[in-house]
């Protein structure tokens, strides 16, 4: 019989958050997969954690993983853990639980701490939709596109970055999504934890004098439904009104009903539409006499 995968949250900062559960499914482990076994002694050493440790990391994760689905299929219980936080979220655990999966292994989830949850509730913004972008690609094409991508997202954003990346993060958010307000969460949990509430502008100066410390998660705000309304109607407000009417009339859209499509389109009533034709028509009329 198979044994399991359990994915262990630990602390992101302060070891009080370690959860009594998370403590005992680790002793009763047969293994723990951790991302760097030298962080991870310490803590376990602090809990008294005695299981034995081998190391799952981005380096190895293809083979590791290979190896540890083996060790579970002789029935083994693996504890996976992280250098902080939840596991699988912005490391290499995903791709063991794929795998887990595809090999009929029970995976479980033990919560706790996760930065990006944590940071979220702290930001003042929206947290009733949101989406997780994690680190920004380093690849510059692919980083270009996801941020493009993200210039047009509705939801709070919820990012991480590190401190020596910090400064051209915030310039790069900036000049693609322009001014918008953003909260800064540093060292969460931690003695030195801070919470900056401020606009990407602010931000950047702010970094400018200041030297960047710890890890960050940044928690930016999404474009509203309002703004892409309006963003959408300045283009439309540019299109002379008789190519506006035409692009819908060439679709087989009756006049009339290509005006209230259009009225829609600029925010005004049907009415304005149909006068602002009149004006146009009886213009023409005036230049031709």
């Amino acid at each position: 019989m198979a044994g399991q995968l359990m994915l262990c949250a630990t602390p992101i900062g302060n070891l009080g958050d370690m959860t009594p559960r998370v403590i005992e499914a680790l002793r009763k482990a047969d293994l723990i997969a951790a991302e760097d076994t030298r962080n991870s002694l310490r803590l376990l050493n602090y809990f008294e954690i005695k299981t034995p440790m081998t190391s799952y990391h981005e380096h190895n994760q293809s083979e590791k993983a290979e190896w540890l689905v083996a060790r579970l299929l002789e029935g083994k219980t693996v504890a996976l853990i992280t250098d902080a936080g939840t596991p699988a979220i912005s490391d290499p655990g995903e791709l063991l639980v794929r795998e887990c999966h595809k090999a009929g292994i029970t995976v479980t989830s033990l919560p706790g701490a996760a930065a990006c949850i944590t940071a979220l509730t702290v930001s003042g913004l929206s947290t009733r939709r949101f989406c997780f972008e994690g680190f920004l690609p380093k690849e510059k094409k692919e980083r270009r596109e996801v941020l493009e991508e993200l210039k047009e997202e509705g939801r709070t954003i919820v990012l991480y970055e590190a401190p020596h990346h910090l400064r051209a993060t915030l310039s790069e958010l900036l000049e693609v999504l322009d001014d918008r307000r953003i909260t800064l969460c540093r060292e969460l949990t931690k003695k030195f934890e801070s919470v900056c509430v401020t606009t990407l502008r602010e931000a950047v100066l702010r970094y400018e004098r200041e030297e960047p410390r710890g890890e960050y998660v940044l928690v930016l705000e999404g474009k509203s439904r309002q703004q892409k309304k309006e963003e959408k109607q300045s283009v439309f407000l540019e299109m002379p009104l008789e190519a506006h009417m035409a692009a819908y009339e060439k679709q087989g859209i009756t006049r009339k009903e290509a005006m209230k499509l259009v009225a829609r389109d600029r925010g005004v009533a049907k009415r304005d539409i149909y006068r602002l034709l009149l004006e146009d028509k009886d213009a023409n009329q005036e230049y031709e006499e």
